[in-house]
């Protein structure tokens, strides 16, 4: 009995075992997790998350305060960041009582380090923006849908 393609077949299974499907998964989840951090941005952005700069920038590869970690085998991608208010801003807080140096200029607080005069913050709790959680539930569809394009592209090329 003779099977017509068997042998190609087999040349495409020894092909993938010899790691260029393992690398080329690689590639794609690297693609995928600067798409991650491109959404997290975008959602910092649209909940109008109080920012200075440090945690939109902090969620990008090569940061110093962004983490973007592949494991040996390139299957595993870790991203996030290492700002501790991060979480603070993404899941809430509570504002403590506290004294803020400064003067009001109009309707307008100019913080002043050292100055006598000021204003007191009264304790209170900060509703997060829930950015993280919004980018992780989109990109989570997004992720399933690539996957499997991804895999099936894979089948078409290669058997």
């Amino acid at each position: 009995m003779k099977i017509r393609g068997l042998k190609q077949f087999m040349k495409q299974v020894e092909k993938a075992a010899d790691g260029e499907l393992k690398r080329e998964f690689g590639l794609w989840l690297e693609g995928m997790g600067m798409d991650f951090l491109a959404l997290i941005q975008d959602e910092i952005i649209r909940t109008e998350t109080v920012d200075t700069r440090r945690l939109l920038n902090s969620f990008s590869r090569g940061d110093s305060e962004g983490v973007w970690s592949i494991n040996a085998s390139g299957l595993t991608l870790e991203v996030g960041t290492n700002l501790t208010y991060a979480s603070y801003a993404n899941d809430g807080h509570f504002q403590k009582k506290r004294f803020v140096p400064g003067y009001w200029r109009g309707d307008r607080f100019v913080y002043e380090p050292g100055a006598s005069t000021g204003m007191m913050l009264r304790e209170k709790w900060i509703e997060g923006s829930n950015y993280w959680d919004n980018a992780l539930a989109i990109f989570e569809r997004i992720f399933q849908r690539s996957l499997e394009r991804r895999m099936q592209q894979w089948l078409d090329t290669n058997f």
